[in-house]
């Protein structure tokens, strides 16, 4: 909710100084070039090649103009701008940096350029290293090296190096080694690569395709296997001919003569003395490795390893969150007569870093539905503790029968009496299913959408409070009531902001694009929630996602008794209006339409009088009661024990005709007591039928 990177795709955590053997052992620096976001990050040796110190870079490429003649710069930014509208994969340059003593230095570049599935590009991950020693004859000086041209292969086990800096998972290292820069520019005709697990070898990755080996997906680190071999020895294995390499492993030799391997290099994949994995590079082009090739190569199995190792961490800690998350949310979603309910959860969250957010579909009595939705602040495993802890007490509020926005102020004042000092925002609606009226609270949350029968889309406003810890730190917890109403085939979208908010756009602009998709999105339920939160996985983004739909369905559901509730404060025209909305939406929908105008006047003179005569609110209660004759139940609940007497009117006729018209337009009206307070009550007699009504205007 509140956390969010600049960067779609976040950097390792200990970037920039995550410290690569192979980089550090040749005094190299790697960047990554965030394109849509316009920054770019820089490791630590990368800062000393450019004579920068962390604190005098921006984070931005135009930052680096203070170390970069300008004729430099446009020539960089020429030649880039070149290799990405061309569609390259590469570039590499030569350029000058004028160090802070004023001397210049020869620096070389070598960019990869990434690109989604739309070939657009969206980063540059690269190298960056003094040449100032290589280019000792001046007509090398400004040598540009076309995008197109093989590059040196120890230039590209740096970059690959530097692009596996940025590998978050198991998958992605793989994706790394096998695409054009693991295997191709490598020199290597195929890849294998497998992981221990349980004293056997899995192979998970191996390319190209019609290279597998039968029998070798899953194998004993005793079988008689190069990969097997490293990983019982803890030593790289170089096989520099086709006859070393049938001599030594004869059964898998024959396996392999398609592929007219001519040498081979297997290398354990280390970590903290203990084997993690192995990989093979297999090679149809050379008869040996020279002891530079065999030193670079053993520090590229030490920087896969090393990279592996923290892929495979940072999936164990996102299953245990993941797990931690789901098993604070509802397990199912209870079946609801009268509705189809769809619920749809996704998680952005890096490593055990878990978010806040959360939905809830509580079942009511008399035909009525609660829904929430929320997100608490912070992403780490306290959020999801907070979150579990809100979503308990606000069903159980809402189980006890406190109106909408009873169940949040209570809320509110059980997470500021936490220990804790998050908050969290939420929307509450209560639905009517019967009658269609839904009571809705918002605490700092956004707002919902409907979507009508016939594709219409509209955000619907809502009036809202603080989030719920901070109305109850600050005294706020009057949280006033909207009333909404979905009639039959009408959905309800609930959900957090991360289905609307994107880094560097308005809110508004998210609330079109989504009004827009749930307007042309599928009539189900289920499928349209798997449209939306496909949005979401393909923008990307570091925030979670949880999201709530309710549609309401036709006039042919079998009508139940319900109960609406509404809470009128004094001078709160805002409040009273709303209540004499859900009257004539509740009265309509129950079959009263012939009774709206009587209904409404009775309700408004009794909550009148309990905020002229008594010092509190006005609770105003709806039932539908079904059982025998069916009656429309008005209930108005006060504070005072002070009973209405029923007088005759003064000469003015201001007052004195509430109970009058009480008496005179219900069939049965009485008194009862509540507590310190009590209850005044009328009910009206509903015709026989099926409740169809008139719907236009109020």
């Amino acid at each position: 909710m509140v956390d969010r990177g600049a960067s779609a795709q976040s950097l390792p955590d200990d970037w920039p100084a995550h410290a690569d053997p192979i980089l550090a052992l040749n005094r190299m620096g790697s960047f990554d070039w965030d394109l849509d976001a316009g920054l770019f990050h820089m490791d630590a040796q990368a800062h000393e090649i450019f004579d920068l110190l962390p604190g005098e870079f921006n984070g931005r490429p135009e930052g680096l103009a203070v170390r970069v003649p300008p004729t430099e710069n446009q020539r960089l930014d020429a030649m880039v701008a070149q290799a990405i509208k061309d569609g390259s994969e590469n570039y590499a340059a030569y350029f000058r940096v004028r160090r802070r003593d004023g001397t210049l230095r020869w620096t070389h570049t070598h960019g990869y350029i990434r690109r989604d599935a739309s070939r657009r590009p969206t980063r540059i991950i690269g190298i960056v290293r003094d040449a100032t020693e290589e280019l000792s004859d001046p007509a090398t000086h400004g040598v540009m090296v076309p995008a197109d041209t093989r590059l040196d292969r120890t230039d590209v086990i740096q970059v690959t190096t530097a692009a596996l800096a940025h590998a978050r998972t198991v998958q992605d290292v793989i994706d790394v080694l096998k695409d054009t820069y693991g295997v191709t520019h490598l020199g290597a005709t195929s890849l294998v690569m497998g992981l221990v697990e349980a004293g056997r070898i899995r192979l998970v990755a191996e390319g190209p395709e019609g290279s597998f080996v039968p029998g070798t997906l899953v194998t004993r680190i005793d079988e008689p296997y190069p990969m097997s071999e490293v990983v019982r020895t803890l030593t790289p294995r170089f096989i520099e001919s086709p006859e070393e390499f049938a001599r030594g492993y004869p059964i898998l030799w024959p396996h392999l003569t398609d592929l007219r391997v001519t040498a081979a290099a297997y290398l354990p994949l280390i970590v903290q003395a203990r084997p993690i994995g192995a990989i093979g590079l297999l090679y149809n082009d050379r008869s040996g490795f020279t002891p530079e090739e065999r030193n670079i190569l053993v520090a590229l199995g030490s920087s896969i390893a090393q990279n592996l190792q923290r892929a495979m961490f940072y999936e164990q800690e996102k299953d245990l969150a993941t797990g931690l998350q789901q098993a604070m949310l509802p397990r199912t979603i209870p079946s609801v007569p009268g509705a189809d309910v769809a619920v749809r959860y996704r998680s952005a969250s890096l490593g055990r870093d878990i978010g806040g957010d959360w939905y809830d579909l509580i079942p009511l009595p008399g035909g009525r539905v609660g829904a929430v939705i929320g997100d608490v602040q912070g992403h780490d495993t306290h959020a999801a503790a907070v979150m579990g802890q809100l979503r308990i007490v606000l069903r159980a509020y809402a189980a006890e029968g406190h109106t909408p926005a009873a169940v949040m102020a209570r809320a509110s004042v059980f997470l500021h009496e936490l220990d804790t000092d998050r908050f969290a925002t939420c929307l509450y609606a209560e639905a009517d299913l019967a009658t269609g009226v839904v009571q809705a609270v918002r605490a700092g949350h956004i707002d919902p959408l409907i979507r009508d029968d016939a594709g219409d889309c509209r955000r619907v406003p809502v009036a809202g409070g603080l989030p719920l810890g901070l109305s109850a730190e600050f005294g706020s917890l009057e949280y006033p009531v909207a009333t909404l109403e979905l009639d039959p085939g009408d959905t309800l979208l609930l959900c957090t902001d991360g289905l609307v908010e994107q880094p560097g756009t308005d809110l508004d602009d998210g609330f079109r694009e989504l009004t827009a998709l749930m307007a042309s999105g599928p009539r189900d339920v289920r499928r349209l929630a798997d449209v939306l939160i496909g949005m979401a996985d393909e923008r990307g983004g570091d925030d979670d996602v949880a999201l709530l739909l309710l549609r309401r369905r036709g006039p042919d559901t079998p009508q139940t008794g319900g109960r609406l509730q509404q809470h009128v404060a004094p001078g709160d025209p805002e409040a009273l209006r709303e209540a004499r909305h859900m009257i004539r939406a509740a009265a309509r929908a129950w079959g009263a339409a012939d009774r709206v105008d009587d209904v409404e006047l009775v309700a408004d003179e009794l909550i009148t009088n309990a905020l002229m005569h008594t010092e509190g609110a006005a609770i105003l209660t709806l039932r539908n009661l079904t059982g025998g004759e069916r009656r429309l139940r008005v209930e108005v609940e006060d504070s005072s024990s002070a009973l209405p007497r029923r007088r005759e009117a003064g000469e003015s006729g201001v007052s004195g005709r509430g109970l009058l018209l009480v008496d005179l337009l219900a069939q049965v009206w009485g008194v009862e007591a509540r507590g310190g307070g009590k209850c005044v009550w009328c009910e009206f007699a509903v015709p026989d039928g099926d409740g169809d009504a008139d719907r236009d205007g109020d």
